[in-house]
């Protein structure tokens, strides 16, 4: 079995992370820039997260066999932060950057009239360089949130088909699918979608342009949850295809979309700019 997460935040996680991932079948990822969990308070340290997702995350990655990509973006919640702000104007000396596959994350945390404006500049950089958009719905007021997200996408210069609407859940789906965009499924421990409910998502909607991740980030997370949907996809009965559709071939058709997929992980280097991930010694 194979298995690209299409959304997981592996600054968050350890090694151990990386190989049992490996074990489990996965073989590919994207990360996603999301928030630190506490105010960022100027636009460096955004440019240093971005290097390090461009740089370590991939050598990290390649450790394990797994090939890394990444989204940039000034993220939702802190694009209410003024002191943010200049991210938006410095973000298109990163999207051009190889290992960058779209803009992201993106969207909507309060539905505030700053998320309004970052949410179309972004989608309007991402029609600019060819690049998908990973786009955040709200984990409260979901389904506003979602039509709102929906009304700015066909306002934009981007194409649908380049729109992947993330963290959907049972009340959303109908109207994320009928947009046209690609429709995202984070599975998570207690909140968001389990896998139980997502099998039930699939065998009502099918799995056309369905993406499952794990989003697992510093919370209570699990990098394994692409899997465990594997695993209960098959124990209801979904085939060897069906899972490879959407635990592969899905996420592969809307990334590549940006022209930069490499499938195969790097060779591992031993180095990355003198730093190596072992401690402690040779």
């Amino acid at each position: 079995m194979r298995i690209f997460d299409p959304h997981i935040h592996m600054t968050s996680r350890t090694t151990d992370d990386y190989e049992a991932m490996y074990a489990a079948g996965v073989r590919a990822l994207v990360e996603p820039s999301f928030w630190l969990g506490q105010p960022r308070t100027s636009p460096e340290s955004f440019f240093d997260y971005f290097d390090s997702l461009l740089g370590w995350e991939p050598f990290r990655a390649a450790q394990y066999g797994i090939a890394h990509h990444c989204t940039v973006a000034l993220n939702p919640k802190e694009a209410n932060d003024p002191r943010c702000l200049p991210v938006l104007d410095a973000l298109p000396r990163f999207l051009v950057k190889d290992n960058v596959v779209a803009v992201g994350e993106i969207g909507y945390d309060s539905m505030t009239p700053a998320e309004d404006t970052a949410l179309a500049a972004q989608l309007q950089l991402a029609a600019d360089h060819g690049l998908p958009a990973l786009v955040h719905t709200p984990h409260r007021d979901k389904l506003t949130g979602m039509r709102r997200t929906i009304d700015v996408v066909r306002e934009s210069a981007l194409d649908p088909e380049f729109v992947l609407l993330d963290h959907l859940n049972e009340t959303t789906v109908k109207e994320a699918a009928d947009s046209g965009c690609w429709l995202g499924f984070s599975i998570y421990p207690d909140t968001k979608m389990d896998e139980d409910r997502m099998v039930a998502v699939l065998k009502s909607h099918g799995t056309e342009k369905m993406l499952v991740n794990s989003a697992a980030d510093w919370g209570k997370s699990d990098p394994l949850k692409t899997r465990r949907t594997a695993d209960a996809m098959l124990a209801a009965g979904f085939s060897d295809d069906d899972i490879d559709q959407v635990l592969w071939r899905n996420p592969v058709a809307f990334y590549g979309r940006s022209g930069r997929l490499q499938l195969d992980a790097a060779a591992p280097g031993d180095l990355h700019e003198g730093n190596s991930i072992l401690r402690g010694g040779e």
